[in-house]
This record gives C-alpha cells, structure tokens and sequence, in this order.
C-alpha cells in the first residue's frame, strides 16, 4: 500500500499543474467534433508519458542525472520547443465544433509526441523526481509504485480530453476558450522564461 500510496501522490502532484500537455490535450477535447476524435491525442500522450515512466524507473535517470551537458542539451530543446508552442496557442482562434478546424488524428499524434517527449517539465519532473524515488523499491513494491504512476498518468489525460468536450458545450460564444488560449500562452512563454533564467545561472 505504501509504495501504491506514494506512486498515486507522486503523480498527481507532477502532472496537476497547467503545462504544455494538459493544455494541448483538453484544447483538443474542445476542437474535436466527437469526444472519440480526441483518442488518438490523448493515448498518444499517454503512452510517452508511460515511455517515460518505464525509462526513468529503470535506469535513463541515473544516465541523465550524471550527463550535464546532456541535461542542459534537453533543456535548451524545451526552451525553444515552449516559445514555439506558445505562439501557436496565442495565434490560434477559438476552438469550434466545424470539423475543419480539427487536428487529423496523424497530426495529434505529432503534437501530442511532441509535446510530451519535448516537454522539459515533463522529462525532468518524470526523470528526477519518479526515477530517483522509484531507487525506494525493489521488487513486487516497485511494480506497484510504477503501476500507479501510469494509472495516474492514464486517468488525468482521459479526464482532459472529457472536460475540453463538456468546455465545449459550455462555451458557445468561445469567450472562455479564446481566454484560455491567451492565458495558456501567456503561461507557456512565462515558463520558458523561468527554464531559461535557470539554464543561465
């Protein structure tokens, strides 16, 4: 229970806050037609993070930890990757229910990968965070504790894309959702620029 217990907490609290993402996933619950056209983004997503969790558990975090320059390398590719993203937030209109203003499912699938495997929050808070705590457990207990962050992993995404469709429906005149694109963008640059002032120092 214990390694249960701390796998679910550790999770939630890592991939709770409002990121590049969470963002991308709950946009597209909002701009897909249909709920089931927003799959292909979420369990994409959902698998890199799983990727991740299963490279970082069992051993990727102690190459990454001990290799800065390859630590200041993925930062720096997140850094440009996070002004990019924010840009494209920022110059998109309002999601609509018009079909043609959807993402195909091919290119979810390119950003959902590459908003997981670029994002640097994501690789260092999955590397140093899950990986070095995942060093408590051998065995039965470290099944579990990787079992539980996944689950963690799957659920949030899934609940994502359902509250970007219910958005949607609330929504009408898209007053919330163009809100949501500025402040996400606004949110994104802010955090490339709090990676950056890091990096320099």
């Amino acid at each position: 229970m214990e390694a249960i217990l701390h796998g679910i907490i550790l999770a939630i609290g890592l991939i709770l806050p409002l990121g590049v993402q969470n963002i991308f996933l709950f946009t597209q619950g909002a701009t897909q037609p249909r709920l089931r056209n927003a799959l292909p983004a979420t369990i994409t997503a959902a698998l890199c993070d799983t990727l991740m969790i299963l490279l970082a558990i069992f051993g990727l975090s102690i190459i990454v930890l001990q290799f800065e320059w390859l630590r200041i390398g993925l930062m720096i590719l997140g850094i440009l990757f996070l002004i990019y993203m924010g840009y494209s937030i920022w110059k998109s209109e309002p999601a609509t229910s018009v079909k043609g203003n959807a993402l195909s499912a091919k290119k979810q699938i390119l950003f959902a990968m590459s908003v997981s495997l670029l994002n640097p929050h994501a690789i260092l808070d999955i590397i140093g965070v899950i990986g070095t705590s995942s060093l408590n457990y051998i065995g039965a207990d470290l099944i579990l504790f990787t079992i539980s962050c996944i689950t963690v992993s799957w659920l949030w995404f899934l609940g994502l894309m359902v509250s970007g469709t219910v958005m949607k429906k609330l929504d009408n005149q898209h007053t919330l959702m163009t809100i949501f694109n500025k402040g996400s963008a606004l949110f994104i640059w802010g955090t490339a620029i709090y990676l950056l002032i890091g990096l320099v120092k």
